[in-house]
């Protein structure tokens, strides 16, 4: 493409914008990640933390990148974006076995930082030559710039593809996704390519961190520390992403002695399958793993470990999370913003099925000290508890993997 310089007036307007996208509002971010994560095709990205995350950094790094050159160099063509964080995307997206299609997520972008761009730049200049110059100017290099960065990361993810198509790990991929999918592969070739047993109780884990600085070593070590919890020598450590591993052990982990070892990795977080026998436990189990790891995603909860047994019911009943707000609403009235130790106290007494000295010894406090909050409680809530002791409970559950209290 051949490329212009604009005329100084126009190149100093484009430096003024590019300083404003530098500084990006909040709801031009909220803006570019729901274009980039939303539609059916951009469905199974959405619904993985690591993907969603990756994506809405990317989203930041491309937004950055364009407007730091153009300050530098106002008007001028802009090299593809090449940094680490769409690198890492385009590992993560062909390990999840995603193609090039997944990249249509740039061009929904790019369809919103045109026209935010273009609510910029009618605010610099009320003068219509120089705003048709700005226009075209910007707008080539917006689309330029989302052309050159996808077919970059569209040669990465190639690459990618070939190395994972080779070797020991493309092998023990590839047997875990035929389990994953009842495909006729047998027990014995497929204990021989994993070098883990299958007759034996699984627990399935997903491992992974969506902090964008986290120390992805911490990812391997957290899955050894399922495998000493379990008291076993090793786990099966299969390398989902670079952010995430498909983990699975025999028989059940101790929980509290994993919880212990997160403690010392920051940045991982673990969801926990069901424990069950055979082929199909192992195949049931990551699915529930992949079920709470994606409950977790929804609520935005800050809990680092969880266990699908912990969340079923949650899960169900926010599967939806509009009608689940609904819900909740309804049921918890005011005593959905009530301090966390009110909502707390009612929570363990509907856990301790409405035993007040059992729910006392758990929460550590006096029961008189319970008794007090749990008054508080019943006039918060809409309706007396006795006449929906289920509902409530469900919907504390719910705010308690929300992060409240």
């Amino acid at each position: 493409m051949s490329w212009k310089t604009p005329s100084p007036r126009v190149r100093e307007l484009i430096r003024q914008g590019a300083e404003i996208a530098l500084n990006p509002p909040a709801e031009w971010l909220a803006e570019l990640d729901a274009a980039t994560l939303t539609g059916q095709a951009r469905q199974q990205i959405a619904a993985d933390p690591v993907l969603a995350a990756g994506t809405r950094q990317t989203n930041r790094s491309n937004l950055l990148f364009w407007a730091a050159a153009n300050v530098r160099a106002p008007g001028e063509p802009v090299p593809a974006n090449d940094t680490e964080a769409p690198l890492s995307v385009a590992r993560d997206l062909i390990r999840r076995g995603l193609d090039e299609s997944a990249l249509d997520a740039y061009r929904a972008g790019e369809s919103v930082a045109v026209r935010l761009w273009t609510q910029v730049a009618c605010s610099l200049t009320t003068d219509s030559e120089e705003l048709r110059e700005l226009l075209d100017v910007s707008l080539r290099s917006i689309a330029a710039f989302v052309d050159d960065t996808v077919s970059a990361i569209s040669v990465r993810m190639r690459a990618e593809r070939d190395e994972l198509t080779r070797g020991t790990h493309a092998e023990r991929r590839e047997t875990v996704a035929l389990l994953l999918e009842g495909a006729p592969i047998t027990r014995r070739r497929a204990e021989s390519r994993l070098g883990y047993g299958l007759e034996p109780t699984h627990t399935a884990a997903i491992v992974w961190t969506d902090a964008p600085d986290a120390d992805l070593r911490h990812l391997d070590r957290a899955a050894d520390s399922l495998a000493e919890a379990a008291g076993q020598a090793r786990p099966l450590n299969i390398l989902a992403s670079a952010a995430t591993r498909w983990v699975w052990v025999h028989g059940g982990p101790d929980t509290d002695r994993l919880r212990a070892a997160l403690d010392r990795l920051p940045g991982v977080r673990i969801a926990l399958g069901s424990t069950m026998p055979g082929i199909d436990g192992f195949r049931r189990s990551h699915l529930d793993a992949l079920t709470t790891q994606q409950m977790l995603t929804r609520l935005t909860s800050p809990s680092r470990l969880a266990s699908h047994h912990e969340v079923e019911l949650v899960a169900l009943l926010t599967a939806d999370p509009e009608r689940a707000d609904r819900f909740v609403n309804r049921t918890l009235g005011g005593l959905e913003t009530a301090p966390p130790e009110v909502v707390e106290s009612l929570r363990v007494f509907i856990a301790e099925q409405c035993n007040a000295t059992r729910a006392a010894v758990r929460l550590f406090t006096h029961r008189n000290t319970l008794l007090r909050r749990l008054a508080r409680a019943e006039r918060l809530l809409p309706r007396p508890l006795a006449e929906h002791t289920v509902e409530v409970g469900a919907a504390l559950e719910v705010l308690r993997w929300r992060g409240r209290p």
